[in-house]
């Protein structure tokens, strides 16, 4: 029996401006999460991967707090599509959960 291979599926990426492999799947539900899966290769997810576990510790995020949530989307969003990379990470923290406003 002959073994069915997977079609790599590209993906214009936003962040690279070039044809890249895809997601498997949206990341997450919700309109970002579909944004992501259409416009973001898995380089790039890997590469927010890395940014959102830096963000985590540096900021002593709790992700069960929802304003801590809100924070990473609003960073993936700014990593992604903002060309601004997001908020820095040298520096102080504000303190546990998310970030001080």
């Amino acid at each position: 029996m002959a073994r069915e291979e997977k079609t790599m599926v590209v993906v214009h990426c936003a962040m690279f401006d070039e044809e890249l492999p895809a997601l498997d799947k949206p990341p997450f539900p919700g309109e970002l999460g579909e944004r992501v899966y259409n416009e973001i290769s898995r380089f790039a997810y890997k590469q927010w991967n890395e940014r959102a576990t830096l963000l985590i510790n540096h900021y002593g995020l709790n992700m069960a707090d929802p304003r801590a949530q809100e924070f990473l989307f609003q960073q993936m969003e700014e990593f992604f599509f903002g060309g601004g990379g997001g908020a820095p990470i040298s520096g102080g923290a504000p303190g546990k959960g998310a970030p001080q406003k």
